[in-house]
């Protein structure tokens, strides 16, 4: 059984590219895989490994500078979530691409997950779902609103074209994890909105707390690893990812004509090159010579 671990944590690194190889190489040592991000502004990731090597890994991370109060969340997979670890440095641990946003100077109003529901049920609230296009496709929140965003940083132009539909509402927002709020709610409260409120801990945690029957989800929630999604309880969804667009499809979109296995699916099929596709297919017969490779040296036929 791996354990997964979700994490993020805003802090002021002084220097943040001198922590890379240390921690990379803890992670490799305690068969610890996933991806890590590194900014100057914190730290940003999943894992995934035994017990013992996520416990060794995460008190690393808190006693880097201003990580002791970290908070993660974690989960269980009986197949291994991640292939290779990447410990990559950033500008940005999550990329708004707005400097003036600080998340250690304040954030909207946190909301707990048994809380959340006759929040969003308010009459004088609006719900946004700040996650990407694809990711909302497959799941969010009764009545929110998707802003449609192919990347977190159209979030903000999205926001400048949309705002007066939202006069004198309170603004209550969602992101898998709870990272993107910290950015979300903090740019709109230095654009003047005064009432932001934003899901403490993210989908992940209200999945994980609130039962099914009480829930106000609907759907399955994207997540970054091998699982491509879950449901309440954690639960891993139904969902694979396509190789070619890193979107999630269902197994009846696996036996569409438009899918090929690591080239493309009938979502991507017309926004690569036959070029794309080549290198696509090339890519893929090299992960097929590796494991096969990696086969023969263990002696399984």
């Amino acid at each position: 059984m791996y354990t997964i671990a979700a994490l993020y944590h805003f802090t002021r690194f002084s220097d943040h590219v001198s922590l890379r190889d240390p921690l990379l190489d803890l992670c490799r040592v305690q068969s610890v895989k996933g991806t890590l991000l590194l900014a100057a502004e914190g730290i940003n990731g999943t894992i995934a490994g035994p017990r013992g090597g996520i416990d060794a890994v995460l008190a690393h991370i808190k006693a880097l500078p201003g990580c002791a109060d970290l908070e993660w969340k974690e989960a269980t997979s009986d197949h291994p979530p991640f292939g290779k670890m990447k410990v990559r440095l950033k500008k940005e641990i999550v990329t708004m691409g707005q400097p003036d946003v600080d998340p250690r100077a304040r954030v909207g109003n946190y909301v707990e997950p048994e809380d959340w529901n006759d929040l969003i049920r308010s009459d004088d609230v609006v719900v946004i779902d700040t996650r990407n296009d694809y990711e909302v496709a497959i799941g969010t929140f009764e009545g929110a609103v998707d802003p449609e965003t192919a990347s977190f940083r159209d979030f903000p132009a999205w926001w400048e074209e949309n705002k007066d539909r939202f006069h004198n509402k309170r603004v209550a927002m969602f992101c898998t994890g709870g990272i993107r709020c910290e950015k979300s709610t903090n740019y709109l409260l230095g654009q003047g909105v005064e009432d932001v409120y934003h899901l403490k801990g993210g989908i992940l945690r209200y999945l994980e707390e609130m039962p099914a029957d009480d829930s106000t989800w609907q759907g399955e929630c994207f997540v970054f690893d091998n699982r491509v999604s879950v449901g309440h309880g954690l639960v891993e969804g139904p969902h694979n990812l396509c190789h070619g667009c890193r979107r999630p499809i269902l197994p009846e979109d696996m036996k569409r004509a438009e899918y090929e296995h690591g080239v493309s699916c009938h979502r991507c099929i017309n926004e690569t090159s036959d070029a794309d596709k080549m290198r696509f297919r090339e890519r893929q017969n090299q992960i097929l010579l590796s494991r096969q490779r990696g086969q023969e040296h263990l002696g399984i036929e």
